[in-house]
């Protein structure tokens, strides 16, 4: 397992548009999935210890950005035949016990990922109103083990920030996780 750090935020980079499978059933677009503030975009994956660790943080940030217009979509990327824990199927079971109510999709063919320069799970890209890039940071001080429950919340304050000023923070703390795990050309 490779333990990766995200890069710094280029602010301003547009969001990259697709059309990828969710865990419900429905095919969503980047215009379907945006919020009226902004758009937080997270790779993330069923098995990476580093995810396992924050899924309850993320599914409570994410609540509550999308009280401040702020929507989220995650979307899942390894190769699903060497990492079958990440299977489709897989993403169902997950999306249910985790309670995820911001759509989970499946980028099958990496494509995405590879767009938007994910490099590890979790990976996050928080977007303002008008879908330009304004954070490229870490969820919390969280890594394989979750953090202490009084951490600043570095994700949700930057988001929090564009939701109410268009622009994310100067200072980020890069994300760390496992890498993507890409399919053999």
């Amino acid at each position: 397992m490779v333990s990766l750090e995200t890069p710094v935020c280029d602010f301003g980079l547009p969001a990259i548009d697709f059309s990828l499978p969710g865990v419900d059933g429905k095919n969503w677009s980047l215009q379907q999935c945006k919020g009226r503030k902004g758009l937080l975009v997270m790779f993330i994956c069923n098995h990476c210890p580093y995810v396992k660790a924050i899924r309850e943080r993320i599914v409570r940030d994410v609540r509550e950005l999308k009280t401040l217009g702020i929507n989220s979509v995650a979307i899942m990327s390894n190769d699903t035949v060497n990492y079958p824990d990440d299977s489709f199927e897989n993403m169902k079971r997950i999306a249910r016990e985790w309670d995820l109510d911001f759509p989970y999709l499946f980028d099958e063919s990496q494509a995405i990922a590879k767009a938007y320069g994910a490099v590890c799970t979790p990976d996050f890209f928080g977007y303002n109103a008008d879908l330009k890039l304004q954070y490229r940071g870490r969820l919390d001080a969280s890594r394989k083990e979750t953090a202490a429950p009084d951490v600043r919340r570095d994700l949700y304050e930057g988001m929090k920030q564009v939701a109410l000023s268009g622009k994310g923070p100067a200072d980020q703390i890069p994300s760390m996780g496992c890498s993507i795990k890409w399919k053999e050309a």
